[in-house]
């Protein structure tokens, strides 16, 4: 949606004399002119950052030729040195045989594109260790990539302990995938609150946030602490673009709110594929932080970097929620989601708030991103399938409210996690389906939202 109910109207429509709608004309034509340079700033800036961090990948896949690589590691053993690891054609002519590194890392250069066999040897793993289903998977390489192969291997622990022990497990798996939900949910929740904007391409900034990460710290070089910075930078110029090229001259020209809707779900579709051509349909992990060995808490296990996960999480929530009460722009921003009209008549620039907004929502989602591929590797589409438990956790919480959104958000990932005690694993995502159909069904306004909006 475009705007809230209370802001459904069109803008600009206050005077009643011509004279005071020429002098709106004459001033809406100096503000555009304004806008101009900083708008093509920032779209300069922005397809510099994508050749920068897009070209140099694809160009140097392109120098290395065809490749499959792969790491072999457990939660408990950790990386995994020295198993054979065997690339063969399909009709068993061997390419090469190697080793894992102390790291758990094997790659193997091919002839060509085409299909490959990769085999591991089982014997070579350490006690307790075994291969998920067969030891052997046939991957198809393109031309100019890089394929990553991936080996399950289990120690024992996925269902160590019993059923207790289990759910502790799962929920605290569950409280750091509910922050990082929530890091791109509040974005999600304030764009709304201040445009009555349902940005159904949301997720794809979480999906650039992650991938210019990826390709800054892999194909760059730069750590990743670094990179995520970058990346953030990155998803801040991506939200300021798509208010000031896309839903301000919209909002100016009165677009009705299924225009809007169609519109959003068009750039994601049009963003979503442009990831898959340039990135290519692959998971790839960072280059830091890998091959991590977890460590025991009595009834859960944790890894180094999902410590740091969740410990990122919370310091940035908190200082959202800080700059929310106690800042000046963040005491506009409340007043905007309010009521606009009133906090135009305040003396409040809305549009700067509503800028000001879409950088910050971009960032924490480009920083969602980040910290989401830090755990579960980069991939194309996981911003578009974060998206429909981050609507979860903004309608369970409250929409247009960030502690709504923070709230929820923490709930939606305990019970998506927690549904696994009774559904398989690869349907977890169901659960907060189930979950926000039960939300609009029994209290559509969420737990801290109001009934109606008044003003």
């Amino acid at each position: 949606m475009t705007h809230a109910p209370h802001r459904a109207a069109r803008y600009g429509e206050r005077s009643s004399t011509r004279e005071d709608r020429s002098a709106s004309r004459r001033s809406e034509r100096r503000r555009r002119r304004t806008h101009r340079p900083l708008v093509l700033a920032l779209l300069i800036a922005a397809f510099g950052m994508a050749f920068a961090t897009l070209v140099p990948g694809i160009a140097s896949a392109a120098e290395a030729g065809e490749q499959v690589r792969g790491t072999l590691q457990t939660s408990l053993s950790g990386p995994i040195e020295g198993v054979t690891v065997e690339v063969a054609t399909p009709d068993g002519d061997t390419v090469d045989t190697v080793q894992t590194d102390e790291d758990g890392r094997w790659e193997v250069d091919l002839p060509g594109p085409g299909q490959y066999v990769v085999s591991v040897d089982p014997d070579d793993l350490p006690e307790g260790v075994v291969v998920n289903g067969e030891p052997s998977r046939t991957v198809t390489v393109d031309a100019g990539r890089a394929q990553p192969v991936n080996i399950g291997l289990n120690d024992g622990s996925r269902n160590d302990g019993g059923g207790t022990i289990r759910a502790v497990q799962l929920f605290v798996d569950g409280l750091r995938f509910g922050l990082l939900i929530a890091m791109a949910a509040v974005g999600l929740s304030l764009i709304y609150g201040t445009t009555g904007l349902t940005n159904f391409a949301h997720g794809e900034l979480v999906t650039i946030g992650a991938i210019a990460a990826w390709y800054i710290n892999v194909q760059g070089g730069v750590p990743l602490i670094p990179a995520a910075l970058l990346a953030m930078v990155v998803g801040g110029v991506i939200g300021a673009l798509n208010e000031l090229a896309i839903w301000r001259p919209l909002r100016r020209r009165g677009t009705g709110l299924i225009a809007a809707l169609v519109v959003s779900i068009g750039l994601s579709l049009a963003l979503r594929y442009s990831y898959q051509i340039f990135y290519g349909g692959f998971s790839n992990p960072y280059a830091d932080y890998q091959g991590q060995r977890a460590r025991s808490y009595g009834l859960f296990t944790l890894q180094d970097r999902d410590i740091a996960s969740i410990v990122i999480a919370v310091v940035v929530l908190v200082l959202v929620a800080l700059m929310l009460q106690r800042t000046k722009i963040g005491k506009a921003m409340r007043a905007v989601s309010d009521n606009r009209d009133l906090a135009a008549s305040s003396g409040i620039d809305v549009n700067r708030v509503v800028l000001f907004v879409w950088v910050l929502g971009g960032a924490l989602a480009a920083l969602g991103g980040v910290l989401l591929g830090l755990s579960d590797q980069v991939q194309w589409d996981m911003g578009f399938r974060l998206l429909l438990l981050m609507f979860a956790g903004v309608t369970l919480g409250g929409l247009g409210t960030a502690y709504g959104a923070l709230l929820g958000s923490l709930i939606v990932g305990v019970f998506v996690q927690m549904s696994t005690l009774v559904i398989p694993n690869d349907m977890k995502y169901v659960g907060g389906l189930l979950l926000l159909i039960v939300i609009l069904v029994v209290r559509p306004q969420g737990i801290l939202g109001s009934r109606a909006r008044i003003g």
